[in-house]
């Protein structure tokens, strides 16, 4: 038997109070084996038209690819943006025993 294959997702939050929400949740309901908050990220981007700086937690979010789109309906359910990131990287090679 395989293993499934293993997801890094990408997603920022405006604070640390929705980013341990969603941590929690996600893996509470076991839709990603861990989450990794990194605080302190200054994201630039354009919405409606401006250029925006602000403060955001990062978040790092490990699932396989059975599991990603009932994570992403969740996610898009509790997180506070209106367009929030939400980006899927597959991991190709990593310790066997870890990814397990």
């Amino acid at each position: 038997m395989s293993t499934p294959a293993i997801l890094l997702c990408l997603c920022t939050c405006p604070d640390a109070a929705s980013a341990q929400k969603l941590a929690e949740t996600l893996v509470g309901e076991r839709l990603a084996a861990c989450v990794n908050r990194l605080p302190g990220v200054l994201s630039t981007y354009r919405w409606q038209g401006e250029v925006h700086a602000e403060g955001e937690e990062l978040l790092l979010i490990k699932t396989t690819t059975p599991r990603f789109e009932v994570l992403k309906a969740r996610l898009l359910e509790l997180h506070p943006y209106e367009l929030p990131e939400l980006i899927a990287l597959p991991i190709e090679h990593g310790h066997a025993a870890y990814l397990d």
